[in-house]
């Protein structure tokens, strides 16, 4: 039987409100991620992240999975029913952590002999824990193969050099399995976005691949475009992405990195069937930490069960020339009214709780880089953006929507069914006098699009939190912050 990949996958992005027992102070760090690993796969998810690009990661996660939950991965075999996946750094762009990538993909055949040692076999039989790592920023087909080679010359490779006497590393040590590594861009920014199936196809040139995953961010793209565009980015790459399927002859598996919240994807345990039916070729969803931990326990676990049972189909047809206008359209005026309320969002941020140890993000804002001639834009991460945004009283996914036309939003509506729907239940926790007030009148009246039935107990929240930022006073913004995030079921 071909191996289809896994349709489930966990993340560690830390967005969710409600901190699970393990956090330490509502942060989740080391030994708290193994227990989350087990829990999730516990509940039915086929893979895990690991990740290994912006915080400390722990290298033996199948070691310490093996020795502390012998039972459960005799039942859920790791490397079968489930799997770790590493999101490793980008070495062309993260230069701080190059090395880090050498250090992940060492782990990887000690992996391979852990799990050897728990479920017996002969070496090379076993199916490995860890069969793949995701490449963040990717934005050429080399990036991927230089992963790809490496492991396989200076990892495997490495067992065939001869260290004294006629004896090899692998006399020494033993072999080294996996034998090669499947890697999958994580593509990130409009430029790549839009030609994800031109790198992957240049990067399957001559692999001989049997089938390939492609995953598509979509949080960084809201942070450096606005929502819809992103959304709209994503229809674009997912149509070309079936289109290069059926080229090459082998499947295309994409994967899309939503969260709970609507800005970054609107994928949570209770409107699945709005992800299937605006990403219905997506083969793998991610659910966020969120989505893991804002809601009762077997609503997550019956939501696992409805993802694993999907089936992917053709993606959403989109005319990709008026697609790219309307991007260009709303970029623009995302980015401009981001520059106006940047110093705003960078001081509430620095009040947002921290649920994971991360470090600072890079990308678009993240960089610095200039941004229609100005270089001093930054931004905080796109969870800490939007639950700075939200707390505010002014959701993210409403800047840069008013730039629309009626016959662009007509034409919007039609390709992005689940448009209202997503504008709606970020209008709920919408504060009306602070949309007003750093936002201007005119932009609320046309927000009236939309409709507005706000949950005014979140609307008192985001009062208190204004108050509290703007006096510089004692008052506790922390608390209030938690405490909306906790209606909204979701930090950002």
């Amino acid at each position: 039987m071909a191996f289809i990949p896994p349709k489930c996958m966990s993340t560690q992005h830390p967005d969710n409100a409600t901190a699970p027992s393990y956090a330490i102070d509502g942060v989740i760090k080391g030994e708290g991620e193994i227990v989350e690993a087990s829990d999730i796969f516990a509940l039915g998810a086929d893979e895990q992240m690991w990740d290994s690009e912006g915080k400390d990661a722990d290298n033996r996660v199948v070691q310490k999975l093996l020795a502390n939950y012998p039972e459960q991965f005799k039942k859920t075999r790791l490397g079968r029913d489930a799997v770790i996946t590493l999101r490793v750094p980008n070495p062309s762009i993260e230069l701080e952590m190059r090395k880090s990538l050498v250090e992940a993909l060492q782990g990887i055949p000690a992996a391979y002999d852990m799990a050897r040692g728990f479920y017996g076999g002969e070496a090379g039989d076993l199916d490995a824990p860890i069969q793949e790592v995701i490449l963040p920023m990717t934005t050429n087909a080399p990036e991927l193969t230089f992963i790809a080679t490496y492991y396989e010359r200076f990892i495997v490779g490495q067992e065939d050099q001869e260290l004294m006497g006629g004896r090899t590393v692998q006399d020494w040590i033993g072999e080294f399995h996996p034998k090669t590594l499947r890697v999958i861009p994580l593509v990130e920014d409009l430029e790549h976005m839009l030609t994800a199936d031109a790198i992957v196809g240049e990067y399957l040139q001559g692999r001989g691949a049997t089938f390939q995953r492609v995953f598509l961010a979509r949080s960084d793209p809201a942070l450096n475009y606005g929502s819809t565009a992103a959304d709209l980015m994503v229809k674009v790459a997912l149509q070309r992405l079936h289109r290069l399927e059926q080229t090459l002859g082998i499947p295309i598996y994409p994967i899309i990195g939503a969260g709970s919240v609507p800005f970054r994807g609107h994928l949570s345990p209770v409107n699945l069937e709005r992800a299937f039916r605006e990403y219905p070729s997506i083969h793998t969803y991610t659910i966020q930490s969120a989505f893991k931990f804002d809601h009762p326990v077997e609503t997550v676990r019956e939501a696992i069960g409805k993802i694993r049972e999907h089936e992917r189909t053709e993606p959403r047809p989109i005319d990709e020339k008026r697609a790219r206008q309307v991007i260009d359209k709303l970029a623009a005026a995302y980015q401009h009214q981001v520059k106006t309320l940047a110093p705003f969002i960078n001081a509430v941020s620095a009040k947002v709780p921290r649920r994971r140890d991360r470090k600072l993000h890079v990308g678009l804002f993240g960089y610095g880089r200039s941004l229609e001639g100005n270089s001093d834009v930054t931004l905080p991460r796109a969870i800490a953006f939007a639950a700075a945004a939200y707390s505010m009283g002014v959701p993210p996914e409403l800047l840069g929507i008013a730039a629309l036309s009626k016959e662009d939003l007509a034409w919007v509506r039609e390709v992005y069914p689940s448009l209202d729907e997503d504008m709606a239940a970020a209008l709920r926790f919408a504060n009306e006098k602070q949309v007003h007030d750093l936002l201007g009148e005119s932009y609320v009246k046309q927000l009236g699009r939309f409709g507005w039935e706000i949950d005014r107990v979140h609307e008192g929240l985001t009062s208190a939190i204004w108050a509290g930022m703007a006096e510089n006073s004692t008052v506790n913004v922390r608390s209030f912050i938690e405490d909306a995030a906790g209606i909204r079921k979701f930090l950002g």
